[in-house]
């Protein structure tokens, strides 16, 4: 007779729910990313009255900081970030809200994007732009909100009856 563990099954699909949403959203991100070089490349800018889309390239990080760094740096360095990023994702997934996965997911997705872009030619393609902010992608976009949404479930989860700390400060 064959059982599983409930909470193995929980693990496994919470895992599987991450990893696919990574893959869902990364794909979506490098496919805007391809069409913005086709599309924009001869200088096109296409106004969208908040936003412009407009195609740059970005061999830093955000803010193009380390953009004066070989690109060689740049790459090993975010891959050691994304690889630690992916690994902690992948050991909360199965304990972690629903909101905290898709902040992580969000992140993973949007780090991985960027990485697998720059490894191409060192460089990473952006196509928004506002006029008052740095030209930015979809990936910056998930980076940035899914960072914001991590601290705002963290700060109602750790303000709960339900999180750990509080149970294992009432024992």
């Amino acid at each position: 007779m064959n059982v599983q563990n409930p909470a193995r099954t929980r693990a496994i699909r919470a895992r599987v729910a991450l990893a696919a949403t990574v893959v869902l959203l990364a794909a979506v991100d490098l496919g805007l990313k391809a069409w913005a070089v086709r599309a924009l490349a001869d200088g096109t800018v296409v106004d969208l009255r908040v936003i412009q889309l407009r195609l740059a390239f970005n061999p830093g990080v955000a803010f193009s900081l380390g953009d004066t760094l070989p690109s060689g740096v740049v790459l090993g360095v975010t891959g050691v970030i994304v690889a630690g990023l992916a690994v902690f994702a992948w050991r909360t997934a199965p304990t972690a809200t629903l909101p905290v996965r898709l902040a992580l997911a969000a992140m993973l997705a949007g780090a991985v994007a960027n990485l697998v872009d720059r490894a191409g030619d060192g460089v990473v393609t952006d196509y928004l732009h506002t006029g008052w902010f740095p030209t930015f992608n979809l990936a910056d976009a998930f980076l940035t909100l899914g960072a914001v949404a991590l601290v705002v479930a963290s700060l109602f989860t750790a303000g709960s009856p339900d999180s750990t700390d509080t149970k294992e400060a009432a024992q």
